[in-house]
């Protein structure tokens, strides 16, 4: 970089830093708190899921989703108002949970004026705007934050008083998703409400993890197919973490675990066919919007499941699952990806034992555990729909 260029963008960045200044400490009209006002709430020190140390003034007011699907968490939080402190977000709940996005909407209409923008990883985050909106802190996934700091986002967002925070429910939802609610908790001034869904999360966890720790069946092998439908490439899945993970809780094993390092990877055909799986589970989704009429299983709220399961034959008939054990059994599994990147997971977790071990978690109903924490925690009401299975081949 030249001498000139390097002045040029040192002016443009104080340029933006300045006016970013006079945006935060000017008064605001309407929405969330009331930035520019003397603010009497202490600064608070809270710890990320990165183990960083920051300050925020508690409880929040105004919160910017750098990702969508944080409401989430925030719905089951603050279930009469969950987009009362929200003043941005991403727009990935929009286009990758359009169903649950449409109960949202019909519910709570104001969420259709929300202020939408990019990701810091993809280069689309709109900086400017952020600091416009005057959130008291952004919510950020960790998977962000090698952009963040490319970008320097953190240090120029806290020369203007916003504060990143960093939360986890993708890369390691087993080990961070508590930490994140617990967090979120006290950001919001919810902590109660944090404690009761992380008892009822874990109550449900061990509903699964007490019997298969005791009765200690043979692990049945099993293949996951990460998105599928979203793209044609065989044979995306989850190493040892996140649904990875969740298999094994379930009592099965994960097959991908032993090829992939980390929580995501891709195994070619012939690793799929050589590994013979005898279960295969398609996590998969609503992705209209990425892929129109597309292959994907539209399992989620209110899916049509005949439907769901006649696209989930198709995947039957891949070249990577030919002659398994799998393909002659019918063994076929859909169930809704965005567990891998919610509070939601051990629903996830109940219906893999329900599938892997029929026998032992006959009495177990996941469709009830989903509905009784809508009533307790959410704002919708439930509409099942979120997992579908082939009928198995008869017995020769």
């Amino acid at each position: 970089m030249t001498r000139t260029k390097f002045l040029v963008g040192a002016v443009v960045a104080a340029a933006v830093l300045a006016v970013a200044a006079v945006l935060w400490f000017s008064p605001s009209p309407g929405g969330p708190g009331t930035p520019g006002q003397a603010d009497a709430r202490a600064p608070t020190i809270v710890t990320d899921l990165l183990g960083r140390k920051v300050e925020v003034r508690l409880p929040v007011r105004r919160m910017m989703l750098g990702e969508g699907r944080q409401l989430y968490l925030l719905a089951a939080l603050d279930t009469e108002d969950p987009i009362g402190r929200v003043v941005g977000w991403r727009k990935d709940l929009i286009q990758s949970d359009p169903d649950t996005y449409a109960a949202y909407l019909h519910k709570f209409p104001r969420i259709a004026e929300l202020p939408q923008f990019g990701g810091f990883e993809d280069g689309t985050f709109d900086l400017e705007l952020a600091i416009s909106l005057k959130p008291d802190v952004i919510l950020m996934n960790i998977e962000s934050q090698r952009a963040t700091e490319d970008a320097r986002y953190v240090e120029r967002l806290q020369a203007v008083g916003i504060p990143i925070v960093y939360v986890d429910f993708r890369h390691y939802p087993v080990e961070n998703t508590e930490p994140t609610i617990r967090l979120l908790g006290q950001l919001m001034g919810k902590e109660a409400r944090a404690r009761d869904i992380i008892d009822f999360r874990a109550a449900q966890i061990r509903r699964v993890t007490d019997v298969i720790r005791a009765a200690a069946p043979a692990r049945p092998r099993v293949f996951i197919e990460r998105i599928g439908g979203y793209t044609e490439d065989c044979c995306l899945s989850f190493g040892n973490e996140n649904f990875g993970k969740f298999v094994e809780m379930a009592g099965g094993h994960n097959l991908a675990g032993q090829i992939i390092r980390g929580t995501f990877g891709q195994l070619n055909p012939e690793q799929v066919l050589a590994s013979d799986p005898e279960q295969v589970l398609v996590t998969s989704a609503n992705w209209e919007a990425f892929v129109p009429k597309g292959p994907w299983i539209g399992v989620g709220p209110g899916a049509d499941l005949d439907e769901a399961a006649r696209k989930l034959r198709g995947f039957t008939r891949r070249s990577a699952y030919a002659g398994t054990t799998a393909q002659r059994n019918g063994a076929f599994h859909a169930i809704w990806h965005q567990f891998y990147n919610s509070p939601y997971d051990f629903v996830a977790i109940q219906q893999l034992a329900r599938w892997l071990h029929p026998d032992l978690f006959a009495g177990l109903d996941p469709d009830a555990t989903f509905r009784e924490f809508h009533q307790r925690f959410l704002p919708l009401d439930y509409a099942p729909g979120y997992f579908v299975s082939l009928p198995k081949a008869p017995t020769p």
